[in-house]
């Protein structure tokens, strides 16, 4: 079973590991890059979690299984509040089809609607994949919205939104 809690400032090691290993593992589903992200100073790093402890509009989370890290996601809140936009979802290949990606996903809807926002979205590359079928199980939907993944790549990604 797999415990979801948010990354504390101090946790910046763990979040970046995870970040480049996700990076690592799937490309094609992350607008950023290995290599941009692997540039990053640990005092980037560190600065970027211990802001997001702080600015009440940020949620980074872990999913924890026998005390080890297998995935995580980052939720941010508009300025309104009343939309939360995930990023970074991604759970290791041996900890898959165990239910950790809608643990994640659950642990940041209870924090977003604890928030009053209305709305989440993220962005998933297009396609029939099993992210996709993910969000969609867990209420999401198309919104129409289509744009690139990234600068300079040709793969598209879809806006997908779930109302609270």
């Amino acid at each position: 079973m797999a415990i979801v809690r948010p990354l504390t400032a101090g946790e910046w090691r763990t979040w970046r590991d995870m970040r480049l290993r996700a990076l690592a593992d799937a490309p094609d589903a992350f607008g950023a890059t290995l290599a941009d992200e692997s540039r990053r100073t640990d005092d980037t790093w560190q600065q970027r979690l211990s802001a997001a402890a702080v600015s009440g509009r940020d949620c980074p989370l872990v999913a924890e299984v026998d005390g080890a890290a297998v995935g995580l996601t980052w939720a941010k809140a508009s300025e309104d509040g009343a939309l939360v936009s995930l990023y970074q979802v991604w759970v290791a290949p041996e900890s898959r089809g165990r239910g950790i990606a809608a643990a994640l996903l659950r642990h940041a809807t209870d924090w977003s609607a604890a928030r009053g926002a209305r709305h989440i979205e993220l962005g998933v590359t297009t396609g029939d994949t099993p992210a996709v079928r993910l969000y969609r199980r867990l209420g999401f939907i198309e919104t129409g919205v289509q744009e690139a993944l990234r600068d300079g790549s040709p793969l598209v990604q879809q806006i997908m939104r779930l109302a609270l």
